[in-house]
């Protein structure tokens, strides 16, 4: 949304900052290969929907040839859907669904929160474009601008909790 992100500023003054409107959507559907360090993504001023979801399969499937392709989604509805299913099963993509409510297991989340703390958060966009491009290049050169971090944070290492006791209070 281009509109205000804050981030913390602490001041002995009142200060004001400037914000667009937030009429305007920028919407990004984005899959990452850790393994291969990228990020392919498709955007749209509109919505996000079945129809995007089956061109970001295309997409991949053009870029990762002769590869098992695995993708793992979280449980929107427009991903779930017959229609994205059957274009995945001619692309040969198995789709693998993430629990509900676990946006930790999903590696494009944790991605969306980098992108928002680097380009969005006390930073002011005039102009829907420049908000638009500056979000755009920062999204698919996130691996060449920031890898180091990108390496801890896009990891298939997750916490596990083994032996946990769950109470029945």
């Amino acid at each position: 949304m281009h509109g205000a992100f804050l981030g913390s500023v602490w001041s002995s003054e009142r200060i004001f900052i400037p914000s667009p409107s937030g009429r305007q959507r920028f919407n990004v559907l984005g899959a990452i290969n850790p393994i291969g360090e990228q990020i392919i993504t498709i955007e749209e001023d509109k919505y996000i929907n079945a129809e995007s979801v089956c061109r970001i399969l295309e997409k991949i499937a053009n870029e990762v040839k002769d590869k098992e392709i695995f993708i793992f989604l979280d449980n929107a509805a427009y991903q779930k859907c017959q229609k994205v299913q059957a274009r995945a099963k001619e692309l040969n993509i198995v789709l693998k669904y993430l629990p509900t409510y676990s946006p930790n297991l999903n590696l494009i989340e944790r991605l969306w929160k980098f992108i928002k703390n680097e380009y969005l958060y006390s930073i002011y966009y005039e102009k829907y474009t420049n908000f638009k491009i500056t979000l755009s290049e920062g999204i698919n050169n996130s691996y060449k601008r920031h890898n180091e971090k990108l390496k801890t944070l896009l990891t298939f290492k997750f916490q596990s909790f083994k032996n946990v006791k769950i109470s029945t209070i």
